[in-house]
């Protein structure tokens, strides 16, 4: 499917906030890299502001869509939910780069209604996360299963600062056994004998 307007723009501006900051790009230097001028911005966007929301309101969105997603494919066996959750997460940090750094360096960039509609999406998804650990790991209470959660989200979103020199295909594999292995997830279905 073909990106929208609104979607090119939007990847632009995070490549561009990635590399140099929120703060350190004018509108008329997002316009010019999307081929435009800086006010016909204003015509997808009331704000270079309601810019930075949508880019990180919107994956947060599909963070936990796609994972429910995974959840449910999973059907009903915890340990099979977990591998779709961090295949589609090494993909996600593989794909999305510039996002993951917007995200950590510009987040008190976000005017606040969208950070905390951010938040919310977030703990959603750790939750979704968490919850499919505590029906695999009976070892784990809600807040060591949310810790399980978060700190395998810093391994898989370590991806802007990690694997430079290697493929990015050995780079998910790579990601996505160390995630299972530190969520204490079989990295294979066993075999029936």
């Amino acid at each position: 499917m073909a990106e929208s307007r609104r979607e090119q723009i939007l990847a632009t501006a995070a490549d561009l906030f990635a590399a140099r900051g929120f703060h350190g790009v004018s509108v008329a230097e997002l316009g010019a890299a999307c081929g435009i001028s800086g006010p016909a911005l204003y015509k997808h966007f009331s704000s270079k502001q309601a810019m930075l929301a949508e880019m990180l309101t919107s994956i947060s969105e599909e963070l936990l869509a796609v994972g429910r997603e995974r959840v449910a494919a999973g059907d009903g066996d915890p340990a099979a939910a977990l591998r779709g959750l961090v295949d589609w997460h090494v993909q996600f940090a593989t794909t999305q780069r510039a996002l993951i750094v917007v995200q950590d360096r510009d987040w008190e960039s976000l005017p606040e209604d969208a950070r905390e509609q951010v938040r919310r999406l977030q703990r959603a998804y750790i939750t979704l996360w968490a919850d499919q650990l505590r029906a695999l790991r009976d070892d784990l209470d809600k807040p060591s299963a949310h810790a399980a959660a978060q700190a395998a989200f810093g391994l898989l979103n370590s991806t802007p600062r990690a694997g430079h020199g290697i493929p990015d295909v050995r780079l998910r594999e790579l990601l996505g056994s160390m995630a299972l292995a530190a969520l204490g997830v079989a990295t294979h279905q066993p075999e029936l004998s």
